[in-house]
Parts: structure tokens; sequence; C-alpha cells
């Protein structure tokens, strides 16, 4: 029996996590064993338990509690925390996936005590290193023994780099194996989509109309965090709200929320004035699966909502200067506005002018987990 230790503490790689586990339990349970280790990076009801509920995720294994902190607090005692449960549990391998504070101790304490890393979401880039992501995604990849890739672009971001595609299993920390796999959150959106739509109330509740209404979403602290750039995003919107008079849905991210009583900017005012612009608390996975199926646009800076709008075939707009999903953008399914009010507006009406959208399979045809439980049996057996 193949034993992995899962590591996740944001609610972006519960929601991945959970399309492993799935398969794990339908068709490998005799191959692998997984143990779950949620380090608490995110840590309440609305950003973390209701997704182990809600997707029938199992419940983790051990829990570190860590909250939040700074980067540097936080991701300390996230090492020291694996660490101990690596060594008691001797798992064959650690798996992660993504770019956050957890995913990067992983690495750091795989690699020390020489635990084989499997990094899903592999060779991801901004090619912004002032992101605390990019850097967090870069080192997880050249510390992992094992990379599988969502995208084509990610592959060849690896290559570049340097790894080598002709490495032959078994592999190693120097001699690693890099797959094209497809992206498990692909898995997960054919999966749930619709289910989401048979179970979630969301749209009655909040009284919309199917494709008559936009959805944002805003955590990045790069957004977050700066006064001008979280005003401008806002009151773009806003504008567009009234000047279309399309109600706007904003689940807001704990993050965010705590912006916005700190921060005197003048969007705060001007969304509270405005009836059909809507915040809500954090939707729950199914919540905004629906919520993504059903809108007319979405705006955001989360990189898993810009897939998911892709998945769903909704148009994207970016609220960043890069983003990691290159080939949406090249494709025509996403436009970078960043914090621009004018960009982010000069974008709204080019997709709502624009009648034709194709949605090329990028991601895989929805079998990324079954690809990675082959090739981790493949290896370790």
């Amino acid at each position: 029996m193949i034993k992995i230790l899962t590591v996740i503490g944001a609610r972006p790689q519960i929601i991945k996590a959970s399309a492993l586990d799935r398969t794990i339990k339908n068709s490998y349970s005799k191959e692998i064993q997984g143990v779950i280790l949620h380090t608490g990076q995110h840590y309440d009801d609305t950003m973390s338990d209701v997704f182990f509920r809600e997707m029938g995720i199992s419940q983790p294994d051990y829990n570190l509690n860590v909250g939040s902190g700074t980067h540097g607090k936080q991701t300390a005692a996230m090492i020291e925390g694996i660490e101990k449960i690596a060594i008691l549990e001797k798992p064959d391998a650690i798996v992660v996936y993504g770019d956050t504070n957890s995913t990067l101790a992983a690495a750091i304490a795989a690699t020390k005590l020489k635990t084989p890393l499997l990094h899903i979401e592999a060779g991801l880039r901004s090619f912004n290193k002032t992101m605390p992501e990019e850097i967090n995604r870069i080192v997880c990849d050249h510390c992992s023994t094992m990379l599988f890739t969502p995208t084509l672009a990610g592959y060849n971001n690896l290559l570049r780099e340097g790894f080598n595609q002709d490495n032959e299993s078994p592999f190693t920390i120097n001699k690693p194996g890099m797959f094209h796999c497809g992206d498990v959150m692909y898995d997960n959106t054919l999966y749930f989509s619709g289910i989401a739509e048979a179970t979630s109330g969301v749209l009655n509740k909040l009284g919309l109309k199917d494709k008559e209404f936009l959805l944002v979403t805003i955590h990045r602290d790069s957004n977050t965090d700066v006064a001008e750039r979280l005003n401008a995003i806002l009151e773009a919107i806003n504008q567009i709200s009234i000047d279309e008079q399309l109600p706007v849905v904003f689940p807001i991210h704990p993050r965010t929320s705590a912006s916005l009583d700190k921060l005197n900017i003048t969007a705060v005012k001007s969304i509270k004035e405005n009836p059909l612009f809507q915040t809500t608390a954090p939707a729950s996975f199914l919540e905004m699966i629906l919520l993504e199926k059903k809108c007319s646009m979405v705006l955001t800076d989360s990189g898993g909502v810009q897939k998911e709008a892709f998945f769903l075939h909704k148009p994207c707009i970016v609220l960043r200067p890069e983003t990691e999903w290159v080939e949406l953008v090249e494709c025509g399914n996403s436009i970078l506005a960043d914090a621009d009010q004018e960009r982010i507006k000069k974008a709204y009406y080019h997709f709502k002018e624009k009648k034709k959208h194709s949605y090329p399979l990028l991601y895989g045809e929805g079998n990324a987990a079954d690809f990675i439980c082959k090739e981790i049996i493949r290896n370790y057996r």
C-alpha cells in the first residue's frame, strides 16, 4: 500500500484535493492510502470546514490550527508541524497543491526529511516575483520529485527552467518526473456543476436571474491592502452596474471585508448606495459553481475562479496585471484589466458586444486525478 500525506491549508486546495480524494476512494483504495493534514491557514467555517462537508472530502487526520500571521511566522509554524506529522506517518510521498504558504512549508519540510514531494499544479508562472505565490511555486517545483502540470504552458515553463522530460521512473528530487495531466479543477467542475444546479438555492436567495448579473471576487493582498487599487476596482464595477442597471454579486473574502472596514475609500459609500450591488458572505463551493454558471460575466483576481469561469463558458475580467493562466488571455476568454477603472469598463463592454467565444480543451478532459493516481502507483509500487 502506497501512503501519501496530502497537505492542504487554503480553500482552493481543499477543493482541489477533493478530486484526488474522491478518485482514490472510488478506484484506488487498495493501492493508495491517503492521509490528510490541514495546516489551518484558512481556519474559519466559511473558508474551510464547509468545503469538507459539502464536497464529501475525508475529514483531515491532522489539523495544525496555524491560523493567520505574517508570512514568516505562519510558514515556520507549518514547517514544524508538517515535519512532526511526516516523521510520525512515514509517507511514501507528500502531495501539495498550488502556491500557498502551506505549499511552501510542505515543500521545505519534505525536502529536509528526504521525503518525495508531488506537486499538483506545477509549472505555473506569472513571471512576477513580487508576488509571494510566484516564489512559492518556483521553490516548490524545484523541490519536487513528481510534477503534474495542468496546462501545456506549465509543462513548457518547466522545460525552460531545466527540467528533463526524458527522466524515467523511479523518480527522485535530482531526477524528477514531469507530466502534463490536465486540471483537477476541471474534474471537479464537471462533477459538481450538476449537483450545484440541483441543490443550491443561492440564486433564489439573492433574487438573481440567469445571465443577468456580474460575479466579483477580490482577495489578493495586492488589491485588498492598497486603498487606491481596491477603490478603483469597486468604483469601476459599481459604475458598470449603475450604467447597465445590472446586479452585482460580491461574495466577500474575510481579508477584503477587513480592508473595507479599515480603508477610507469612496467606493464603500458608492456600493452601499447602489441597491443592485450585493455583498455577501463567502460562497460555499456549490454556491460559487452555480453563481459562475449562471452569471453573465466574472471579474476576479483569483486564479481558480478564472479557470472555473472558462470551464463554465463565461468571459472573465482579470483584476491583476498578469495571470498564470496565459492561455485564457491568448484565446480571448480573459482580459487583463488590472485595477484600472477605464480598462475594467472597456473590458466589460468588449465582452458584452462579443458574440462568439471558443472554449478549447486546454485543461484536459476531466480525468486528471485518475491520471495522477496511475502515475503515483506506477512510480511507487
